[in-house]
């Protein structure tokens, strides 16, 4: 047995302090650890039977009354906490924001004869943290306000946590985590720790639990052999889509990540209305491989009228930039910046669904996959199947999975 252990999460809300919890929770529990999340906004939310709490005023630091009744959530979550360590648990993960030094002193004290872990979330990505407060003004304790009083309310109550807001300085175990990059920035170890090495590692890696990488359904562009463009699904594409739809409604998907491109929106929109709720998130980043001068020509037409890129692109497709355009090496950093979006956005626990791209899914799978730089253009990425994958510190699975029984459309090269 290699101890007891209290891990503090840290944080302003929205930063993944809740998907770091349950990473290391879960992660930790294959290991074959005891281990329990102690979340006190799921508390909150349980106790709040007139959505009273949901009020950014609630989290007013001028609310007396408020901070009366946090404070005693919270401090029914650490009784639970000590109770559960006290019948043979091993690691308690205190998750909330514990933003101030005397919320975190308190915690101190409820476990003095154990060591503590505090995990403190940040993330500096503008774009990613807009995205994930898009996402929580539609949890349901917002579900009596419209969108926009729910986002002004969310925005309004981190206002009021930054207003108290004391990051780590004098625990003497502490580690900052971005949470979107997945890394650590800095950390401070006074004593040795269980589960230590094994906590840095979950920290860093990416784990999965299942993601769904899906290709459009056939569009009119696949069907006249051309580049790029933003074409419409054919009756076929709509009804691959419809299939998808039918496939996945028994299993649970709560987003579904899209490009901007019609093809892939209106792939995702059936799948969405079988899922309830569910939000569709475009990201630009899984936008497909822009081929430049090539753009909505027929594959024979630029091996006609532009041999120089049939020619030129031939002997390495990988690193080959069409004029004016991208190729698959230049689009690397932008795909791969979208997955981190999609994995801050997206809660551990949760099945995730991406509908893309050849090219763009391509490039997802091999982030996945040891598969060599000259290899990755020629991914079979078919329109009647999808890859599953999940990962896990003791498993890794890559499945493709036929849907239905149509023949794939679009020859590419």
């Amino acid at each position: 047995m290699k101890g007891k252990l209290v891990i503090v999460m840290v944080g302003l809300p929205a930063r993944g302090k809740s998907t770091m919890a349950r990473k290391l929770g879960r992660t930790l529990e294959m290991d074959g650890v005891r281990v329990r999340i102690f979340n006190n906004g799921e508390l909150r939310r349980k106790l709040d039977t007139d959505f009273s709490t949901s009020s950014s005023e609630f989290f007013s630091p001028a609310n007396v009354q408020g901070k009366e009744m946090r404070e005693r959530i919270s401090q029914l979550n650490i009784e639970q906490a000590q109770a559960f360590l006290q019948e043979g648990g091993e690691v308690a993960v205190i998750d909330a924001s514990n933003v101030t030094r005397e919320r975190r002193r308190n915690i101190d004290a409820a476990f003095p004869a154990l060591p503590m872990l505090y995990v403190e979330c940040v993330n500096a990505d503008e774009e990613a943290l807009e995205a994930n407060l898009e996402r929580k003004a539609g949890l349901k304790e917002f579900r009596h306000l419209s969108r926009e009083k729910a986002l002004e309310s969310f925005v309004r109550r981190i206002h009021y946590y930054e207003s108290i807001y004391e990051p780590l300085d004098e625990e003497p175990n502490r580690i900052l985590v971005d949470s979107f990059d997945s890394c650590i920035l800095q950390e401070r170890i006074s004593e040795v720790l269980p589960y230590y090495d094994r906590i840095r590692d979950i920290i860093t890696t990416r784990v999965v639990r299942n993601l769904y990488l899906v290709r459009h359904g056939e569009t009119f562009y696949n069907r006249e052999d051309r580049i790029g463009g933003d074409s419409d699904l054919t009756d076929r594409g709509q009804d691959q889509a419809n299939a998808l739809a039918e496939h996945f409604a028994t299993i649970r998907i709560p987003i579904i990540f899209t490009s901007n491109h019609k093809r892939t929106l209106q792939t995702a929109t059936p799948i969405a209305e079988r899922q309830q709720p569910c939000s569709i998130i475009a990201l630009p980043e899984f936008n497909e491989i822009n081929a430049g001068v090539c753009e909505h020509m027929t594959y024979e037409q630029v091996r006609r009228q532009m041999p120089e890129v049939a020619r030129e692109r031939g002997p390495n497709k990988y690193r080959y930039v069409y004029p004016e355009g991208e190729g698959y090496a230049t689009m690397e950093e932008r795909v791969h910046r979208g997955l981190k979006k999609v994995f801050f956005l997206n809660n551990y626990d949760e099945n995730i669904m991406i509908v893309g791209h050849r090219a763009v899914n391509r490039m997802i799978l091999s982030s996945f996959l040891s598969r060599q730089e000259a290899e990755i253009p020629f991914i079979y990425m078919p329109q009647d199947r999808y890859y599953h994958i999940q990962i896990d510190p003791h498993k890794r699975i890559f499945e493709l999975i036929p849907y239905r029984s149509v023949a794939t459309a679009g020859i590419g090269w």
